[in-house]
């Protein structure tokens, strides 16, 4: 039996404009349903194949804000996200999560200075983001509020960490799945793509599952450590 939090979602596509630009988005289009049967799930595809979207689309019907935090966060700086979560709805699973966090690095600033209002607020202790690195506060954020029987969403979390710090996100993303949490990463890390046992649905075409070395993540940075010179000067002879 799948025991996940979230075991799937619906589109329903009856209720969408016919003019609406999520027509037009070929992964997103072409599907109705979408099951997931692992406690990580990674999106990959190409810059605009509609991977965030649906990732974004997913976090706002589940309760986050759309800029990101845990569902108790209700604050915009710039509304941008698509209507795409009000018309898919969620399968959820028989179980309930303890906690959840929407971590995007687009507008991880925004979430971060709330982290630090909120804090005070609630009488706690500031976390000093802004007095740390971009990838520090980011980890900081995720080990601070990532725990058991969680759902974690997750939008390019490489774009603010190095490859080792890539290497500590995997240690608390696996500590959380052996207590029952779930995430769904939209990523191009090839690093990250790795955490062993995950499904990885690529966006480019119709969504569907993909092997980690399949994946054009792993295939470019292969070629590149390998063929480092010779893709250079193709590169730069073209």
């Amino acid at each position: 039996m799948n025991d996940l939090l979230l075991r799937g979602i619906r589109i329903d596509w009856d209720s969408i404009d016919g003019f609406s630009y999520l027509r037009e988005i070929e992964a997103i289009s072409r599907i109705n349903e979408i099951s997931f049967s692992h406690p990580v799930t990674f999106f990959v595809g190409e810059n605009g194949s509609g991977k965030s979207t649906l990732l974004e689309a997913i976090a706002v019907a589940y309760g986050f804000n759309p800029e990101g935090g845990t569902r108790n966060y209700s604050f915009s700086t710039y509304d941008s996200h698509s209507e795409l979560s009000e018309h898919i709805q969620l399968i959820r699973g028989v179980r309930k999560a303890k906690h959840g966090y929407f971590l995007r690095a687009e507008s991880f600033y925004n979430v971060a200075t709330m982290e630090e209002e909120y804090s005070r607020g609630q009488g706690g202790h500031p976390l000093h983001l802004h007095a740390r690195s971009h990838g520090e506060s980011f980890l900081t954020v995720a080990q601070e509020n990532f725990g058991e029987n969680g759902f974690y969403l997750l939008d390019e979390p490489e774009s603010a960490l190095s490859p080792q710090r890539q290497l500590t996100l995997l240690l608390e993303i696996d500590r959380c799945v052996k207590e029952n949490a779930q995430f769904i990463i939209a990523t191009h890390s090839p690093i990250l793509l790795g955490y062993p046992g995950a499904e990885i649905l690529s966006f480019d075409g119709k969504i569907h599952p993909c092997a980690y070395e399949d994946t054009e993540s792993y295939q470019i940075t292969r070629m590149f450590i390998n063929h480092r010179d010779q893709m250079l000067k193709n590169l730069f002879e073209e």
